[in-house]
């Protein structure tokens, strides 16, 4: 939207100039991202502007299905039929490869979380919801969704004090406006001196508050089983010194402007989302629980069979992009059982 619409009423009037005024990023980014006409209301699909675990290889889902599986053999007796939770859902990715990787006789009731509208020639047995189902036990994945919560970005200001980044729509420009504290309450000042706290002049960091309450509020709608987050994510002690506050455009990264044009995404505070018992490791160690090592196949194997050989080198390859410690393998994965 490069110029303002004409004969339209004084109210609408405002609300496009307000929608384009100087505003925090997270109520800049949910606008951008899920309101009318937003990025991930595309026809496209996510798939359409990045690349993720689940696009890289099918043994990505395969090895989601045998936690599934796992998942199932520790449910209660009277758990009933198990269910997989796909939380951030895109167009279905996940849910028709471990739908398809599961043992034929395996009992699934299969639910995609998604806000986007359900797609065409989905799997008819998969249930399209714009929340997670409440009650249910099984395995809830939410593979890159939290890092697509919008969160608030502070900046420490010449005076020493973290202040909210604030952002306008139409060029991504930023500027400083008031104190933490003061421009969104305790609770962000709180999480941040806490989780990520800024000392030095220019130090940013995204406020992930919201991301917490969100896993919270998700995790919490199982009865039994298994909540995994995957995505990519930095600890307390890794912290990035300016945020990770980017843009994605088709394959490429691109700067933020919350204009609809782009996915506007930014690294998570994993560690905050964790409630006490949790397990935080890297994809490249869960994976290998799972049976993807990346081994590539006895030379023996291309003597004897050349045809397997090169499937399952093929397989050695997909499975190494997954794991690779500078790459996908260095994706944390959150484990939390239920109850």
């Amino acid at each position: 939207m490069n110029e303002e619409p004409g004969g339209e009423g004084r109210s609408e009037r405002s609300e496009w100039h307000a929608w384009r005024g100087w505003r925090g990023w997270r109520e800049a980014t949910e606008t951008a991202l899920y309101g009318p006409g937003g990025f991930y209301h595309r026809p496209e699909g996510p798939a359409g502007h990045f690349r993720t675990s689940v696009h890289a290889s099918g043994l990505f889902a395969s090895a989601v299905a045998r936690l599934l599986t796992e998942t199932a053999r520790s449910l209660p007796p009277d758990a009933g039929v198990p269910a997989f939770v796909d939380v951030g859902a895109g167009r279905g990715e996940l849910l028709t490869g471990v739908l398809a990787a599961l043992p034929r006789d395996f009992p699934v009731r299969a639910y995609g979380v998604e806000r986007a509208a359900r797609p065409e020639g989905l799997d008819p047995r998969i249930e399209w919801l714009p929340e997670p189902p409440d009650g249910v036990s099984g395995l809830l994945f939410a593979n890159e969704w939290l890092d697509n919560v919008p969160v608030d970005v502070a900046e420490v200001a010449e005076d020493g004090v973290p202040r909210l980044v604030e952002v306008r729509a139409a060029d991504g420009a930023e500027r400083l406006g008031a104190p933490v504290a003061d421009a969104l309450g305790d609770a962000d000042a709180h999480w941040l001196e806490r989780w990520w706290p800024l000392r030095e002049p220019g130090e940013r960091a995204e406020i992930g508050r919201p991301r917490d309450e969100a896993w919270a509020r998700t995790a919490g709608t199982l009865r039994a089983g298994l909540a995994v987050a995957v995505d990519y994510a930095h600890t307390v002690d890794s912290r990035p010194s300016f945020g990770s506050l980017t843009g994605f455009r088709e394959g490429r990264e691109v700067r933020p402007v919350p204009d609809g044009s782009c996915d506007i995404t930014a690294h998570v505070a994993l560690d905050a989302c964790a409630p006490p018992g949790t397990e935080l490791i890297t994809q490249r160690e869960a994976l290998r629980r799972l049976g993807v090592s990346g081994e590539r196949p006895p030379l023996a194997l291309a003597n004897s069979d050349p045809v397997a050989y090169v499937r399952a080198l093929s397989g050695a390859g997909e499975a190494a992009e997954l794991t690779a410690p500078g790459g996908l393998g260095g994706f944390l994965w959150l484990f939390q059982r239920v109850p």
